[in-house]
């Protein structure tokens, strides 16, 4: 099949030059997925989807447009082309468009290294089954679950292939494996929900089902019986799941493409302190058996560990050749792209500074205050930094939790949030963003 992608590049590019194009890059993804559902014990939805998609950029002059197509047929391919120039022909001027320099090319990468797909067979829609049973019923025999909304299994694999006219071609594969579940605890009204879920490349990585299942009983068993916490200025400690929403919300703020539109709350904090000193947050592309991780960008320039913040000092945006040319700076190597449109800036694995306190420490540090362990809704304004969320979770009085919370409201401005940040000890390393709890001191909650 990696031949086979390697070929429909190839047959995009040769079509694209003879419509007329100047210059064109095209992908090809070939992918099989197989989920499963389970409830009340039986099999409630299975689904497999399969197929090849390709995509195709051209640049005439200074416009570019690009077309996809599940269609792999050769005429499809040469009308593709056509219309794509067609189109460019009527399209807009970008100067910044167009395919790297052949010297910024990646070469000699060693794709087998990242072990980015299991080597092992497909499992079986039954055995997805048995796993989602298994989940299922952990989770109903948590103590004061009432019901579980669902439990599901699935496997996905794919191949990709890319190449441009500039000359560069590369492909390689990604598999992953997940779990979830989602258990009920109270009746009626008083129904709280919460989950477990665990995501691996390789199936002999992912934690047990029974485990997982287990986990989200646990968790919808401790939020029964939620109250209002106290209106007013208090330390807000986000557990491990939703940390990484903050540090998530600082990869948008340096972005390249929102700096570019000048969109960005952190658009002249470039080389200024943007969280609490000693705290980095690295890129790194390169690491094994992570979902995320990649030997080439989206252009084929080679992937490379960088600092995005080193020491606390803000290094440099998160940058494609685009946005690169726009700001008159050089590609950070992180263009991704999907088949029907062209190329933006996205990070794959990042991992901020963890502290030396267990998250059971920073409880008991912050004394009184929210541990925040599900956010919903969005409020932040883009050009400022100003935050507000709802919020749920558990109050905490003298560094233990006293009981669960919700229906509240959690706000502040991102840009001193984050100068305020004291990370605990307990992020998951096999995550493509490693991000342990953080507190934050002065916080605004509304409650009761």
């Amino acid at each position: 099949m990696a031949d086979e992608l390697a070929t429909l590049t190839a047959s995009l590019l040769e079509a694209a030059r003879r419509a007329g194009a100047d210059a064109a890059d095209a992908l090809a993804v070939e992918g099989h997925a197989l989920s499963v559902d389970v409830l009340h014990g039986k099999l409630e939805h299975a689904e497999r989807a399969e197929g090849t998609d390709i995509g195709l950029r051209v640049i005439l002059g200074a416009r570019q447009v690009s077309v996809s197509a599940s269609d792999t047929r050769a005429e499809t391919i040469a009308e593709m082309a056509a219309r794509a120039v067609a189109m460019a022909r009527e399209a807009p001027d970008d100067p910044t468009a167009g395919l790297a320099d052949p010297s910024q090319l990646a070469r000699g990468w060693d794709a087998g290294a990242l072990e980015l797909a299991d080597p092992s067979p497909e499992p079986a829609p039954d055995a997805l089954e048995e796993d989602a049973r298994a989940a299922e019923a952990a989770a109903l025999a948590v103590r004061g679950v009432s019901q579980v909304q669902g439990a599901s299994a699935s496997y996905s694999h794919r191949r990709l292939h890319l190449a441009a006219s500039n000359g560069f071609a590369g492909g390689y594969a990604r598999s992953s494996r997940s779990l979830s579940c989602v258990a009920i605890s109270g009746e009626g009204l008083k129904m709280e929900r919460d989950y477990a879920a665990e995501s691996r490349v390789f199936q002999a990585d992912l934690p047990d089902a029974a485990e997982i299942g287990r986990r989200a009983g646990e968790r919808a068993a401790a939020a029964a019986n939620p109250r209002r916490p106290r209106t007013g200025a208090w330390p807000v400690l986000f557990d491990e799941r939703v940390a990484v929403s903050l540090i998530g919300h600082l990869l948008v703020a340096v972005n390249g493409s929102s700096v570019a539109r000048g969109s960005s709350w952190l658009l002249d904090a470039l080389e200024t302190p943007v969280l609490p000193p000693a705290l980095s947050l690295t890129e790194d592309p390169l690491r094994p058996r992570t979902s995320a991780s990649r030997p080439f960008d989206g252009e084929g320039l080679p992937c490379t560990p960088r600092d995005i913040v080193a020491g606390s000092i803000l290094t440099g945006w998160t940058l494609d050749l685009a946005t690169a040319r726009k700001l008159n700076m050089q590609s950070t190597a992180n263009a991704s792209r999907g088949v029907s449109e062209p190329p933006a800036p996205a990070v794959s694995n990042v991992a901020l500074t963890q502290g030396t306190q267990s998250r059971e420490e920073l409880a008991v540090a912050m004394g009184t205050g929210l541990l925040v362990t599900s956010l919903i809704g969005s409020t932040i304004n883009p050009t400022t930094g100003d935050y507000s969320r709802g919020a749920s979770g558990f109050w905490v009085e003298n560094g233990q939790i006293a009981w669960p919370v919700n229906e509240c409201t959690i706000a502040g401005n991102l840009r001193e949030m984050l100068m305020r940040l004291t990370p605990a000890n307990d992020a998951r390393a096999h995550l493509s963003r490693v991000v342990p709890s953080l507190l934050v001191e002065g916080m605004t909650l509304a409650g009761e």
